[in-house]
């Protein structure tokens, strides 16, 4: 294993994550420091930071995938970028290991350390799950799942089988919070309109079913406005199941707690996230969730030089008082990393630290094209307001001026013409023809026949069987 030690006898400030807390948390650092006073390594699987809320405008095609990420290497000009996955840290020897996407693993040492691992998918025992099932927190789930719910338009509309077209025109999502409820409103709305453009398919062909193991949905906004999502999805023929669990998917047979089961070619996991494992890899203290254990100062607790913020820490809440901590949510991840810099640059030149303190706000949600539910300072709005207001705080929040622009000439594109429903399935078999339309190697050839004689090989360079 490669060693990558400081050389240059600069502190070394290494991030681990791109994305909310990570990407944020360096800009602020660049910003704030001189370059003599430190160096700045982000690490991350990904060479680019997602912009999460957007990623079910992307799978319904309102806005180019691509103008929800954010190239790590153009908006950290000042920073190192390593990618590579981060298989462990060992706090006592400052040091955290990497496994680049190819070649030998590394060891990159550190003084100070930003784990912003944040959080991944909380994907249970269930038959039949990690086969089917597909989530939605990157930007190639999006990507997959817009082509995927065309395709299966396509194949249903090319189809005679009644259970063949049943099958392709089900849709199944597991998760009813914040991510679950915006991928099922947005793709429903979407594929509701598609629907125009095939002979065979009408509105009432589609089935979508979202399973919901809580007595509601939307928690994020409230009760109100979640019973008048629930309502509104309802009004638009689909299934909303409460109370309910999946209890298997085997072969997209898919079969719930209240007794129903149906086939399905499109199996959603949205119910809910966990603190990444590869905290459990290293020496910091973890709490009872597996989130690291940090103080108001985005400190962790008791490891000098450690620092953590976002999903995959549980830091205090201290607009709830004692006992309670920050929700895994964007709104705090945005807001926790310019406080964790600003106590970085402090630690480093002997200044005092800051706590975090963030009243909740309340949430936004996208239910499709001028759709949409909110709960914000008290405010409550429902329909085309809501869905203004959805898109004014997320254009604020998106980084960089390049992809403001780029995702308002997108809605301004979705508003002139009609919706661009078009599969490019092909993406995900890009080698398609090379695998089914190359030449085979011919067969040997028969031995030659007992009466012949025997033909003389000579073998070397230059010289061919025969010769």
């Amino acid at each position: 294993m490669t060693v990558r030690p400081e050389t240059s006898g600069r502190p070394r400030i290494v991030i681990v994550g791109g994305g909310y807390v990570g990407m944020y948390t360096a800009l602020r650092l660049q910003k704030k420091l001189r370059s003599d006073e430190a160096e700045v390594v982000v690490i991350d699987s990904r060479s680019y930071m997602t912009y999460q809320p957007f990623l079910p405008e992307a799978a319904a095609g309102n806005i180019e995938p691509r103008h929800i990420v954010v190239p790590l290497r153009r908006v950290l000009p000042s920073a190192k970028i390593v990618t590579g996955d981060v298989t462990g840290i060992e706090h006592g020897r400052k040091v955290v290991k990497v496994k680049p996407h190819d070649g030998e693993p590394i060891e990159l040492s550190y003084d100070h350390i930003v784990v912003a691992l944040g959080s991944v998918a909380r994907i249970l025992p269930i038959p039949g799950l990690a086969e089917q099932g597909i989530g939605f927190k990157r930007v190639e789930e999006a990507i997959f799942l817009r082509n995927h719910v065309i395709d299966q338009l396509d194949l249903a509309e090319s189809s005679t089988d009644p259970e063949l077209r049943k099958r392709a025109l089900t849709f199944c999502f597991v998760g009813g919070g914040y991510a679950g409820i915006e991928a099922f409103a947005e793709l429903e709305d979407m594929v509701r309109y598609a629907t125009r453009l095939y002979e065979t398919i009408t509105p009432q062909d589609l089935r979508w079913v979202l399973v919901e193991a809580a007595d509601r949905i939307l928690p994020e906004v409230g009760p109100e406005m979640g019973v008048w999502t629930l309502d509104s999805l309802r009004a638009r023929g689909s299934e909303i199941k409460l109370k309910t669990f999946l209890n298997s998917c085997v072969d997209g047979h898919v079969v719930l707690s209240d007794g129903t089961e149906f086939d399905t070619n499109t199996v959603v996991w949205t119910a809910g996230v966990k603190a990444n494992p590869v905290l459990g890899t290293s020496d910091l203290p973890l709490d009872e969730r597996g989130r690291l254990k940090c103080t108001a100062e985005l400190a962790v607790d008791g490891a000098d030089g450690a620092w953590g913020a976002g999903d995959c820490a549980g830091v205090p809440d201290l607009t709830k008082g004692p006992g309670e901590f920050c929700s895994p949510s964007a709104q705090h991840a945005v807001r926790q990393a310019p406080v964790l810099a600003d106590n970085i640059v402090a630690t480093l030149r002997g200044e005092p630290l800051k706590k975090y303190e963030h009243k909740y706000a309340g949430s936004v949600a996208g239910l499709g094209l001028r759709k949409g539910v909110a709960n914000v300072y008290g405010v409550k709005l429902k329909g085309w307001p809501a869905w203004m207001m959805h898109r004014v705080y997320h254009m604020s929040r998106v980084p960089t001026l390049r992809r403001k622009i780029e995702v308002q000439l997108d809605w301004a594109a979705a508003l002139l013409f009609r919706r661009d429903v078009v599969s490019l399935g092909s993406l995900q078999r890009p080698r398609r023809e090379f695998i089914e339309y190359a030449p085979r190697p011919k067969a040997d050839p028969a031995p030659a026949a007992a009466d012949k004689p025997e033909q003389k090989v000579i073998s070397g360079p230059g010289k061919g069987a025969g010769q």
